[in-house]
Parts: C-alpha cells; sequence; structure tokens
C-alpha cells in the first residue's frame, strides 16, 4: 500500500511523527551497512554475499576488457539496487540516496553500447516502480569533480556529462522530473571571484538537458571561502531557481551571516511549494571521537544531537558513516523521549523530564 506524506504513521512503522506533528523522513545514502558487511553488521552466518552497487574497476582493467565488462558490472550493480530496494521498503526506509558509481567508467561509452541494456533498464525500471508503490523517495549526490562554475571547457563538458547520465538513470527508473527526485550538487570552486564563478553556473546550467535541469539542487559549502545559503540565494537561485539543499553541519563553517533557523528557513524558501524540501545533517568526527586530530568537517559514525527543524517540514538525510544504523540509532534516541513526557528545550538542546 502507497502511503502519502500526511498520513501518520502508527504501529511498528518506523516512520513516525518527529514529536511535533511533522511526519519526516530520515534518509540513508548509498551502502547498507547490514547488507553490505553481512557478517558484522547483518548478523548472518558466513556464506552470505554482500549487497551493494559499488563494483567497479580500475582504468587499466576497463582498457583491457572494455564496455562489455563495463555491462556486467552495471548490471550487478543494478540487480543489488533492486534487492536493497526490497530490503529498504521491508525495514520501512523511505528516503535513499543512490550511488553515482551504478555504471563504472560511463564517461567512455554510451549506455547503448552496453551488451545487458535492456535486463538494465528492467532493474532500473523495477526499482522506480517500488519507488512509486511504496513512497520511497530516491535522490542522488554526483560527486565533487561536476564543477559547472570552472572556467575551463574540458572540466564543464565531463560535468554536463555526468549530470546528463545521471538524470537518464533517474528516467529509466521513472522518476518524476522535479526536485522531489533531487541531483543535487555543489557550486565547486570560487577561482578567485564568486560572482563570475556563479555567472558561469548559470550559463553552463542552460546546456544540461531539461532533465537534468529540473532535478538539479545546490548546497552550501563547509568552507569559509565558498559558498553559504545567502551566496547560493543571491548568486544562484534568484537567477535560475535552483532549489538549495541546507547543509546543518556545513552551515557551522560558513554560516554566511546567518543562524541556522533563517539559513534554513531560506533554503526552503527556494523549494517548490509542492515539494518537501530536503536538507542535510551530519555531526563532526571529531567531537565524536574525541580526537582533535581529525578534520572537524569529517562525518561521525553516528548522530546524536536532536535535529531541530524549527517546526518545518523536511525530509532529513543523515550523512553518517554508520548509514542506516545511525538512522536507527537517531530514531531510538529521540523517539523514546517523544513517547515520554519528556519536552526538548531547543535552546539547550536538551530534553527536560517530566
Amino acid at each position: 500500500m502507497s502511503i502519502s506524506r500526511g498520513d501518520i504513521l502508527r504501529g511498528d512503522d518506523d516512520r513516525k511523527t518527529d514529536g511535533e506533528g511533522l511526519v519526516m523522513r530520515y534518509g540513508y545514502a548509498c551502502i547498507s551497512m547490514q547488507l553490505s558487511y553481512p557478517q558484522k553488521w547483518g548478523n548472518q552466518p558466513k556464506g552470505i554475499q554482500p549487497i551493494t552497487t559499488g563494483r567497479s574497476m580500475i582504468r587499466r582493467t576497463y582498457d583491457s576488457k572494455g564496455h562489455d565488462y563495463a555491462s556486467e558490472l552495471t548490471l550487478a550493480n543494478c540487480r543489488d539496487l533492486d534487492s536493497i530496494m526490497d530490503w529498504n521498503v521491508g525495514q520501512g526506509y523511505d528516503f535513499y540516496r543512490i550511488t553515482s558509481g551504478l555504471a563504472p567508467w560511463k564517461s567512455e561509452y554510451e549506455w547503448s553500447d552496453l551488451k545487458d541494456i535492456e535486463d538494465i533498464k528492467w532493474h532500473l525500471e523495477s526499482v522506480g516502480l517500488k519507488a512509486s508503490t511504496h513512497d520511497v523517495r530516491i535522490t542522488c549526490h554526483p560527486g565533487p569533480f561536476n564543477v559547472l562554475t570552472s572556467p575551463h571547457e574540458h572540466v564543464v563538458k565531463n560535468c554536463i556529462g555526468d549530470l546528463t547520465d545521471h538524470a537518464d538513470v533517474f528516467d529509466m527508473m521513472g522518476l518524476s522530473r522535479t526536485p522531489y527526485n533531487k541531483i543535487n550538487i555543489h557550486l565547486g570552486g570560487a577561482y578567485g571571484d564568486k560572482e563570475s564563478a556563479m555567472e558561469r553556473f548559470c550559463k553552463n546550467f542552460e546546456q544540461l538537458p531539461e532533465s537534468a535541469q529540473t532535478r538539479l539542487t545546490v548546497e552550501n559549502d563547509d568552507k569559509a571561502s565558498m559558498y553559504s545559503v545567502q551566496e547560493l540565494y543571491d548568486g544562484i537561485y534568484k537567477r535560475i531557481g535552483i532549489p538549495i539543499v541546507f547543509d546543518y553541519h556545513h552551515h557551522r563553517f560558513c554560516d554566511g551571516g546567518l543562524t541556522e533557523q533563517e539559513a534554513l528557513e531560506l533554503a526552503m524558501s527556494t523549494w517548490p511549494k509542492d515539494i518537501v524540501p530536503v536538507v542535510h545533517y551530519s555531526e563532526s568526527r571529531s567531537k565524536e571521537q574525541m580526537d582533535e586530530s581529525i578534520k572537524p568537517q569529517a562525518h561521525s559514525d553516528y548522530v546524536y544531537d536532536y535535529i531541530n527543524t524549527y517546526g518545518n517540514d523536511v525530509d532529513i538525510m543523515i550523512e553518517a558513516k554508520h548509514k542506516e544504523l545511525a538512522v536507527d540509532k537517531y530514531k531510538q534516541l529521540h523517539q523514546r523521549y517523544h513517547q515520554s513526557n519528556s519536552l526538548f528545550d531547543k535552546k539547550s538542546n536538551n530534553y527536560i523530564y517530566g
């Protein structure tokens, strides 16, 4: 049965209200710890094989075996993606970021060159059908080499090709051409002149196919020298209307003069009214491990603090090293308190027990 955003979920379904009457999705990215490491994290006996979408190869192997081998790896990845979707549905995970590496060395060939393309399409269509039937939101986050701000033509060309490939995957899944199924990227470098870089981004955006343009979102950065939510709003959204994904952790390093609530709500204002915005949430690994030698921007294994949405309805992608285990731990920690008589004090970020 398909469950809509408006339903308040009951019983043993994990998708409950967050304690403030909001139906929140909590997502994880790419790898299921329990499926990828079945003995260590899934309590499975020896002999159970990992289910993963990360099969790849080095350049020398590709040069030797060509796109026929790439086709075999892509099919295996898509077959396992189909299995992951079954597992996500069964476990109640209704927000999932797929890998950007389904097709190894995709820049070297066309989809039609793959000998297994019909089977690949079948599995991708199956994933999309399950997402639609069971109300699972699917997104992706192409890698940092996607730089539409670059002054170098070959970099922009490669970026357009990669974003087009991601859009093709979503089209083969039958997913909406809207930011509901977002393709999220960072702006990339400033090259000593942010204004010129943002102008190049907007110009190069026009070279993308409609299938990529309509899904593209941009995210604030984690360095003070890069792009804050305010800069993305003024330099990108006002020009070409791309929604902004608010990243809580990044905002701590590049706030652009805005409070967390101000930045969150400014980013939310850029989304279409009929689509729930996505935010990213992570915490510092150096704090978790109590090790100041670790880069503070690095992600922790789990997240511990209450994710304050200030009463706003958003879908939260939890970017933690332990993936769905981090989602489970967060829900267990905070929903337990919500179900008791305790009250959450947003100012102190602590629970007051009743």
